[in-house]
């Protein structure tokens, strides 16, 4: 397992805070150089620790402003990556998870409106694994922080 010391810790935050900073920005804020920053966020990528970089979009901002989470339960023994394979093609399913207690799994569901959430659970619950679905519609986002650096 790779230490990540104080000073990977603050690049990561910094990084998180804002992706597109620059690596002489960076080493202002840590006490680096700027090529010492880059050496040290190339290591952090190559042992995965950082995986790469990318954008925040609002999902409602693109017309996908419905969402719901879906207790997914699976007919007989289900493999997790038999679950993966038959959720992916689904745009709809943003993230998916297995979990302990009766549900095999749990999907998060992003949709346009109510019409489109409606379309997608029955795509989602015509899947030949799955058994039966308990849906929870979101109704308001209370709060939503990013990933703990």
């Amino acid at each position: 397992m790779l230490r990540v010391d104080s000073i990977d810790q603050r690049i990561i935050s910094c990084l998180m805070a804002n992706a597109r900073s620059s690596y002489a920005e960076i080493g202002k804020v840590v006490g680096l150089s700027a090529p010492a920053v880059k050496r040290r966020v190339d290591k952090l990528l190559d042992t995965g620790v950082l995986r790469g970089f990318t954008a925040v979009v609002d999902p409602e901002a693109l017309g996908w402003g419905t969402e719901a989470f879906v207790e997914v339960h699976c007919k007989g023994n289900v493999a997790p990556h038999d679950i993966q394979h038959r959720l992916e093609p689904m745009a709809e399913v943003r993230a998916a998870y297995t979990v302990s207690g009766a549900a095999d799994a749990i999907v998060h569901l992003r949709a346009a409106d109510i019409h489109h959430l409606e379309t997608a659970l029955e795509r989602l619950r015509a899947v030949e694994i799955i058994d039966r679905t308990v849906s929870t519609v979101v109704l308001s986002r209370l709060l939503d922080r990013p990933p703990a650096p």
